[in-house]
């Protein structure tokens, strides 16, 4: 006999709840936001896309807290973010030039930022201190050629704070303040790696699922980068015309770029989890290859 149509729209809905529970959350706390602290410039974007970000990091914190592990967590990703917000804090606490133009970058951005920071901060505790036992040193192996593990990450660092020093934009007119937040910019498109290339490493081991709110944790920071790339591209004049040379304009929105393709993948195994309401799965791909 065939189900009642309101049977099926209720468990369709069933199986979305934790999601519909979370992004509806923080659609409606980002609305509050815009109505409270915006004047409606599109340079709330910006502030929207760092909402996004401290909501992805509050969203980790609270998957490790809730289940009392950190397995599955890249330390590497979380370092580098570190650095990306902490540099990017050390340009806007001085200087204008890469602030939202609307009132949400008078103050409200910088908190963003810093509880961003502070977010992050706590994931690292959490991660070498708190639950330590339960972290995979073995699967978060990227970058560990010719450095001791703990320092793989500065494979990360080096390449962006050298295209910084020589290719940023000019907008806060002071050497050190527009290297900070270049760099931090172009780490932000790679910072992510480490994370995807631990998924693939556990894969087998987790029978190639990605816990849901470790998903949503990934995705929330592909979808900032997307809104802020939107903004910038927009900014493209502004980005040229401060510096030297076009092509300042031209890097830094292929580092955003960067980001988005390194994450397409992923956000395509996303997109068919949010679909179905089940768990996210990964490709069951040779050994040595991967998702990214």
């Amino acid at each position: 006999m065939e189900r009642d149509p309101a049977d099926k729209m209720k468990g369709g809905l069933s199986k979305h709840t934790t999601n519909i529970s979370i992004w509806g959350g923080f659609f409606l706390f980002s609305f509050v936001v815009y109505r409270l602290v915006s004047n409606g410039d599109f340079s709330f974007l910006l502030t929207y896309a760092a909402l996004m970000r401290t909501f992805s990091f509050a969203l980790l914190n609270y998957k490790m807290f809730a289940s009392g592990s950190c397995r599955g967590i890249s330390v590497k990703s979380l370092q580098a973010y570190a650095c990306v917000f902490a540099f990017r804090m050390l340009s806007i606490v001085r200087h204008e030039g890469y602030l939202p133009w609307d009132k949400s970058g008078d103050w409200f951005y910088h908190l963003v930022e810093c509880s961003s920071l502070g977010l992050v901060g706590v994931s690292l505790f959490l991660t070498q201190k708190q639950f330590k036992s339960t972290y995979d040193a073995q699967s978060d192996s990227f970058g560990n050629m010719h450095v001791p593990d703990h320092l793989g990450v500065v494979w990360l660092l080096a390449p962006p704070l050298v295209l910084a020093v020589f290719l940023h934009p000019n907008l806060n007119k002071e050497f050190f303040s527009d290297v900070c937040w270049t760099f931090a910019m172009y780490l932000e498109s790679i910072a992510i790696f480490p994370q995807l290339y631990q998924f693939q490493r556990q894969a087998a081991s987790n029978n190639f699922t990605v816990e849901t709110l470790h998903a949503h944790f990934v995705s929330a920071l592909g979808i900032a980068r997307i809104i802020e790339m939107i903004f910038w591209s927009s900014s493209f004049k502004e980005l040229s015309n401060s510096s030297s040379s076009p092509l300042v304009g031209v890097f830094v929105l292929i580092a955003q770029f960067v980001h988005v393709v390194i994450m397409a993948d992923f956000f395509y195994y996303y997109v068919v989890s949010l679909k179905s309401g089940k768990p996210m799965r990964l490709p069951q791909l040779s050994a040595g290859a991967g998702m990214v």
